[in-house]
């Protein structure tokens, strides 16, 4: 029998999903490990999937996303976003992750190099590697307010290097970038002619109000931006898989394109269900936001008093814990012995790229007593650690 292929054997699976699978089979664990909504889809959305259930919406779509859906979509990337895209500029796929997929695939050659930022969102490495390409990581240091250090980017770049990721609002970070700093990132991919995929899923998701989520497609002059979007975090819609991508010239067309082999088509149900996302009541969605901001500040407390350094987030549903003061890098056996021993479960820090060293990652979906619960068991394992 013939071995299966060298990429899928040598495929690493997220540790997120090692932990998730293993706190699953953990009574009383408390969950910090995934960004899973504490809340249930709104009603609203819920009901009008039903009815178009009832009225027949069970069938085959188009590659790229039902018309009804894209021309809602382009009144909310006028109105939320400020960017300017017609109907077939959006590219509605299965969740923000076939978006990303569909994107790298359209993008990469075997041996093209990929600009990911490290601690960055969890399996693009793996993602591009899959795909034939070569990871590149970038560093976004404490130090630097996990801001991108341009002259480290300019030693990275070789005559392989095709594409840059970027990731604002962050995940794991939770930094949300500023104008200044998204111009100079599409400054940079343009003066090396790279690709840029800017990864917004958490657009809507600023939780500090002094900061501003600016997108990257403000600053694209000739087309190079591809932009990611989903409905998972901001509408509590995880399981529904419904996300979008928009860009210019040929790209939606090629994303198209590639729908059609890796899944046919988006849910239709789950499009009826992101219609009724973007066209019912904005009170349950801005209350899901305001709570996560009352989590970050709880969080920061707890953290602050339990002498764990932590980093505030501007944006997202994540927060970083700093663990190398205490001895511990957050890696992987970290994490599962923490499980074991304090049932609480996080992201190891080592999953977001080498950044990631001495961090964890905790969700600030969980609801609040889980919240100060676990990073309080967090500190009480350390410094039993310490003896």
């Amino acid at each position: 029998m013939p071995d299966p292929s060298r990429n899928a054997r040598d495929y690493q699976r997220s540790a997120i999903r090692v932990l998730f699978d293993e706190a699953a089979r953990t009574p009383g664990a408390l969950r910090l490990e995934v960004g899973e909504p504490s809340f249930v889809t709104p009603s609203h959305i819920i009901e009008h999937a039903a009815e178009a259930a009832r009225q027949g919406h069970t069938g085959y779509g188009p590659n790229g996303g039902l018309l009804s859906l894209r021309e809602l979509l382009s009144d909310k990337l006028a109105e939320v976003n400020q960017i300017d895209a017609g109907v077939d500029e959006i590219v509605v796929t299965p969740g923000g992750m076939n978006a990303l997929y569909s994107a790298f695939s359209i993008l990469l050659e075997p041996g093209d190099e990929v600009l990911l930022p490290t601690p960055g969102f969890p399996n693009m490495d793996e993602m591009v590697r899959l795909l034939g390409g070569v990871p590149r990581f970038y560093h976004l240091r404490p130090a630097n307010d996990f801001l991108p250090d341009f002259d480290e980017l300019e030693a990275l770049i070789t005559d392989r290097t095709r594409v840059m990721f970027s990731n604002s609002p962050s995940n794991p970070t939770g930094r949300v970038y500023d104008d200044v700093v998204t111009q100079a990132i599409v400054s940079f991919a343009n003066r090396h002619d790279l690709w840029l995929i800017s990864d917004e899923v958490y657009d809507e998701l600023v939780l500090d109000r002094a900061v501003t989520h600016t997108p990257a497609a403000w600053f694209d002059t000739d087309g190079r931006v591809i932009s990611v979007f989903s409905f998972s975090k901001v509408y509590a819609m995880t399981g529904w898989r419904v996300g979008y991508a928009v860009a210019r010239g040929d790209i939606p067309q090629l994303m198209r394109n590639t729908q059609e082999p890796q899944v046919s088509c988006p849910s239709t149900i789950s499009q009826k269900a992101a219609e009724a996302a973007l066209t019912g009541p904005r009170q349950p969605i801005t209350a899901m936001r305001d709570t996560y901001a009352e989590r970050a500040t709880l969080a920061v407390q707890v953290a602050e008093v339990a002498g764990i350094r932590c980093y505030p987030p501007q944006g997202t549903i994540y927060m970083l814990l700093d663990l190398s003061d205490h001895g511990s890098d957050g890696g992987l056996d970290f994490a599962l012995e923490l499980l074991r021993e304090r049932r609480v479960s996080v992201a190891p820090g080592s999953v977001f790229g080498p950044g990631g060293e001495g961090m964890v990652r905790i969700s600030l979906a969980a609801d609040a007593d889980t919240i100060e619960s676990g990073i309080n068991h967090i500190a009480a394992h350390l410094r039993h650690r310490k003896g």
